[in-house]
């Protein structure tokens, strides 16, 4: 059974209440167990923090036993070498998810540090994104 983690970053417990016209109406929390209910067969890990340290130590904690790691860093996606740095220093493989299109954003969200350390890139198609990403990696 594979072992894929889900890892979001700041401001993304918010998913639900924030921004509803750019990221949606529906709680990470209910689209987890819908994709828990869809991949019965893959073992699912959910982890968000607001601080980068810690995602840096999930990273560290999974970055060489789990099978994949999808990563929508939020802001520190644009912001963080030491995320990425993390990412570089494991050997599971990453899948970068943004949910809203970064590129017909601000400018500033049109780098991610993350994104060359990743395998793929999934941009602007809302939730569905990581069920992308998490297809890649079944």
């Amino acid at each position: 059974m594979k072992k894929i983690l889900i890892l979001n970053g700041p401001n993304l417990n918010l998913l639900g209440t924030r921004e509803p016209t750019v990221y949606g109406n529906q709680s990470f929390e209910d689209y987890f167990k819908g994709l828990k209910n869809e991949f019965p067969k893959t073992q699912l890990h959910y982890y968000q923090s607001n601080h980068e340290g810690d995602l840096i130590d999930k990273i560290h904690e999974v970055g060489f036993t789990f099978d994949g790691i999808i990563v929508n860093a939020g802001g520190y996606s644009h912001t963080s070498i030491a995320l990425a740095d993390a990412l570089s220093a494991v050997t599971t493989p990453a899948v970068e998810v943004h949910i809203s299109n970064v590129y017909t954003r601000e400018p500033y969200r049109h780098h991610s540090y993350l994104t060359d350390r990743c395998k793929g890139l999934v941009t602007g198609l809302g939730l569905k994104g990581y069920e992308l990403a998490l297809r890649y990696f079944l």
